[in-house]
């Protein structure tokens, strides 16, 4: 039996949008200033790249908040349960049409894959590029007392911004993986998507646990 529960929060859908689009603008005019490509012009293509880069870390520190307030940073708390599982999934079952071994649900949003994917963006990639950006953006107020020259710097934020773009590269992969191939894109634009619950599912995989939801996804608190 297939029932629709809420996943994402109207705030998730916005922090989730907003920031996608910011990153997209920040790799694309990012590339332009190292010279991939030429498209705007190196005066037009910085200045939409340090604007999109202050409106991000806006965005941030509202989901940064958000998460916290509302407990919600348990979502990417690694864990390595059904993680061999999901691996062997994504290595060979999904082309032999075998059901994913993780059925999301309000509590567990995310698949173990996706938890260490998300860490290794959050605490490794993101604090990088964030650093890195941030002493080329003010490299000629601070320059002479940093004690860091421009060329790693320099190095370490292209890596990373190439690290972005595999993780979105990715990321967008990833959601074509559903039972339909826009069914995960579906749930990050309207916030639901159908589960399977309830012993037997029809798609042969675990059902997924919503005992603890209400039908508009909040999670009870009491019987």
């Amino acid at each position: 039996m297939r029932q629709r529960i809420r996943l994402f929060s109207p705030f998730e859908i916005a922090w989730h949008w907003s920031q996608s689009l910011l990153i997209i603008g920040m790799l694309t005019t990012g590339f332009e200033l190292h010279g991939t490509y030429r498209g705007l012009g190196y005066a037009e293509a910085a200045t939409v790249h340090v604007t999109c880069a202050l409106a991000l870390m806006v965005v941030w520190v509202f989901a940064i908040f958000w998460h916290v307030a509302t407990g919600e940073w348990r979502q990417y708390v690694p864990t390595t349960d059904k993680l061999w599982a999901v691996l062997r999934f994504y290595a060979g079952g999904i082309f032999r049409g075998e059901p994913h071994p993780f059925c999301p649900s309000r509590r567990r949003k995310h698949n173990p894959l996706q938890r260490f994917a998300y860490l290794i963006f959050n605490a490794v990639i993101s604090p990088a590029i964030w650093i890195t950006g941030l002493i080329y953006l003010t490299f000629n107020l601070f320059g002479d007392v940093l004690p860091v020259p421009l060329a790693p710097v320099a190095t370490v934020h292209i890596a990373t911004a190439y690290a972005t773009l595999v993780f979105l590269i990715g990321h967008v992969y990833m959601i074509t993986t559903g039972d339909t191939v826009f069914q995960h894109l579906k749930a990050m634009i309207i916030g639901y998507e159908a589960v399977e619950t309830g012993p037997g599912p029809s798609n042969g995989g675990p059902p997924c646990d919503t005992e603890s939801e209400r039908p508009d996804g909040r999670i009870r608190t009491g019987r």
